[in-house]
């Protein structure tokens, strides 16, 4: 008996290890060349494909066409499946991939009928930009037609891999309008509903202006604040016994923290550099994930007269265009421009309506998706009342392939100038030449219409079918006096302009105040003085929080003595050893949940929420918290100071139940609860994997409010800072590897530099793998 027991734990580990090499080969085999010669009819001329330590792209090619169709191949080798979900999340054919899970994502998709739009614009294109798709199509596929086994993420969901078409490039594009305006909807619904429920006192208060304001002119919308309004006046008897009423209801309310898709950029002109060449910095804000979005590259190539091209910066797999770079004469960078870019149209009884069926594929099976169409765009419900959607991402000149003009571009007036036409979500473009002129301009895709509004509007007062008008002059600034500029997602342009433009969830402002005013303590600047900015996680915007809960914890000192001695020492930073910033921000998120709770209940109910207006509430609590009107107030509460002390003891245990073991304070520094996390999509289904996919955890550091943005898996996507002219020093840092293959040397390659606050450069390095692509007359 025993022997047959040894035998079966023989055969048990011999098929365990067989199975282990059996992985490990196949994933070998997955792995993409990096050297040697590939023969293709798809070029014109020899073209090769270098790797640095880092796994940076550079590409050396006879024109640009070629250089697509190599960047093409580059992405497709190291980016297949991450250019493969972007592509599904726009269209809404995830579920294809990942079975009903997938369903909601996917409707919610398919509501913008983004894949027939971008098949549309494609056929639209100019004849020159759609060869340019075209290559870089032609590349991708050849990439993945050279690897001996898909990728890992292909055998472990035994899906297909679909060949990529130039269309497709389109819908990486739309990814980013889904991720920078998808708010933007659901803000503008969100205060309709609050409008016919609570009226439009509410709206009013919710939306006031902050003193938070720091646009490039100096200009200031008034900030008086409005009269509270009486938030139990429009629930029913019933609501108000449902409606979170009492203390406990109160406090079991979540308003979830909204994610701030945005950026940081800034720049400050020649007369401020020793070089005298201007200087920019960007980095851009999203959520993170394995691999990370941006992609290294440099693309060396002649123009149409034969003049030598480089460009370096980081690439979107799925497009051919370096997005932010530098061609040695001219830099720049984005941040989301926030602006008015949709509107919700509230339909008339009598509309004509239709109803069109979208078949979503599962892996076994289909599911249809009615979707009801409207003059105006698509149709969504809240109770009787039914809305439409029109968007700028609806209109035919929402995506093209404009913003590659810049690579050949060498001064900032005629980057300027061109920026109207770019096919992208609306951004600040930020600009830096070599000459020393620096500017902010508003690039993208803009509506024409001038009736912004922030609530939906009747079918007759909508100019829908009159949108961006390319003569439009676009505001912008340049060689300001000051010599700088800065944006962070919250409103840049003047007071009339905005009127003209729009808000489409801009930014509190925190940040941009405090980037402005770090630019105005120096009159001289270098990469790493830009750095240092970038890097700033000082506290400020949390200093009336942190002095408003030292006061209310003051009268009881013994109950809170422990918490008192952590609050007196928080370094006034989003420091990773400081307990007492964390206790600050959670106490201020649960009084924002506490004090609203009423109202996001409400929404609730709609299936919508306050968290996309969480980061307007600032003026508003502090005005409930100086008034303390009693109509505001649970039931069973006496007053605000028991609302307070209470809202802080239930934010503080659930983080001491989350994160200590033991109920000390001290397990509670920010390094720990904000841990940066940032896993690959597979892991967090299968945690096991984690070891293997997944960016090792750091001790995190930065929050919204300051210019280090930093959250688990958001923060800085990316941090790049140049002179144009002096790549040489110039830094581009970001958090994980080129390869989406684990097996990769790059990973991870450029991640411990990112974690470190490391200069990480600008400039490939010595390079160590070149792969040459060999024009041939046999066909690919």
């Amino acid at each position: 008996m025993l022997r047959h027991l040894k035998t079966l734990l023989l055969i048990l580990l011999s098929l365990i290890f067989l199975l282990v090499v059996g992985v490990y080969v196949s994933l070998n085999l997955s792995l993409p060349k990096l050297s040697g010669e590939v023969p293709t009819s798809q070029i014109s001329a020899k073209t090769s494909i270098g790797r640095d330590r880092l796994g940076t792209a550079v590409i050396h090619a006879e024109n640009r066409q070629d250089a697509a169709f190599a960047l093409g191949f580059a992405h497709g080798q190291d980016r297949f499946f991450q250019m493969d979900l972007l592509r599904r999340n726009s269209a809404g054919e995830l579920a294809e991939l990942f079975g009903k899970p997938a369903v909601k994502l996917d409707e919610s998709r398919r509501f913008h009928q983004l894949r027939a739009r971008a098949e549309q614009i494609y056929r639209r294109l100019p004849t020159a930009q759609q060869q340019l798709l075209q290559r870089y199509a032609d590349g991708v596929n050849r990439a993945f037609a050279e690897q001996s086994l898909p990728s890992f993420e292909y055998l472990l969901t035994r899906a297909k891999r679909q060949p990529w078409r130039p269309a497709d490039s389109l819908l990486v594009i739309y990814s980013m309008y889904l991720d920078l305006q998808g708010n933007t909807l659901k803000r503008d619904l969100t205060l309709e509903h609050i409008e016919r429920r609570f009226g439009s006192g509410m709206r009013a208060f919710i939306t006031q202006t902050s003193n938070y304001q720091a646009a490039l002119d100096d200009s200031l919308f008034p900030s008086d604040p409005p009269v509270i309004p009486k938030v139990s006046a429009s629930l029913s008897p019933s609501q108000k016994q449902s409606t979170a009423s009492t203390l406990a209801q109160r406090l079991a309310v979540t308003i979830e923290e909204p994610v701030e898709v945005g950026s940081n950029n800034w720049a400050v002109t020649g007369k401020m550099t020793r070089t005298g060449s201007a200087m920019l910095s960007d980095d851009m804000h999203l959520s993170f994930a394995v691999p990370i979005i941006w992609y290294r590259a440099q693309l060396n190539y002649p123009d149409g007269e034969g003049r030598a091209v480089q460009v370096t910066g980081v690439s979107l797999p799925g497009a051919p265009a370096i997005v932010v770079g530098s061609n040695g004469k001219l830099a720049w960078g984005f941040t989301n421009a926030y602006i008015d870019t949709a509107d919700w149209v509230a339909l008339a009884q009598d509309e004509p309506l239709k109803v069109v069926h979208e078949t979503i594929k599962l892996p076994k099976g289909e599911q249809d998706y009615p979707l009801t169409l409207s003059r105006f765009g698509p149709v969504r419900r809240l109770g009787e009342q039914a809305y439409a959607l029109a968007w700028v991402a609806h209109q035919e000149y929402a995506v093209n392939m404009e913003l590659m003009a810049l690579e050949q571009i060498d001064n900032v007036p005629e980057a300027m100038a061109k920026a109207s036409g770019f096919g992208i979500p609306v951004q600040n473009l930020m600009l830096a030449d070599d000459k020393g002129h620096a500017a902010w301009q508003l690039a993208g895709a803009v509506p024409a219409r001038t009736n912004t509004s922030d609530i939906a509007l009747p079918g007759e007062e909508i100019v829908w079918d009159k949108w961006q008008e390319r003569d439009e002059v676009l505001p912008s600034l340049q060689d300001p006096t000051s010599d700088r500029l800065w944006s962070a997602n919250a409103r840049v342009m003047s007071t009339q302009e905005a009127e003209r433009y729009g808000d489409g969830g801009y930014a509190l402002g925190a940040r941009s105040a405090q980037i402005r005013d770090r630019l105005q303590e120096q009159e001289l600047f270098d990469e790493s003085d830009f750095y240092r900015i970038q890097l700033d996680n000082q506290a400020r915007f949390y200093r009336l929080w942190q002095a408003y809960l030292l006061e209310s914890l003051m009268r009881e000192p013994k109950r809170f003595a422990k918490d008192i001695v952590q609050l007196r020492d928080w370094q006034e930073c989003a420091c990773a050893e400081s307990v007492g910033f964390t206790l600050v921000k959670a106490f201020r998120s649960q009084v924002l949940d506490s004090a609203f709770a009423p109202v996001e209940a409400e929404l609730n109910s709609a299936q919508l929420s306050l968290s996309v207006l969480k980061r307007y509430l600032e003026p508003a609590i502090w005005q409930l918290l100086k008034q303390q009107p009693a109509d505001w107030l649970p039931q069973d509460v006496a007053d605000w100071d028991e609302l307070v002390i209470a809202s802080y003891v239930t934010a503080r245990d659930e983080l001491l139940n989350e994160y200590s073991e033991d109920g000390e304070l001290s397990a509670l520094n920010w390094g720990r609860v904000n841990t940066l996390t940032i896993q690959h999509p597979f892991s967090r289904q299968f945690p096991l994997l984690s070891r293997w996919l997944d960016m090792p955890k750091v001790a995190g550091f930065g929050d919204t409010f300051m210019p280090a943005v930093q959250r688990k898996s958001f923060g800085a996507s990316q941090r790049f800072i140049v002179q144009p002219g002096y790549e040489e020093r110039a830094i581009m840092a970001i958090p994980g590897g080129q390869s989406g293959h684990p097996l990769s040397k790059y990973y991870r390659a450029g991640f411990g530099e990112y974690a470190r606050g490391a200069e990480t450069p600008l400039l490939p390095g010595e390079i160590e793998a070149r792969l040459t692509l060999m024009p041939s007359q046999e066909q690919d």
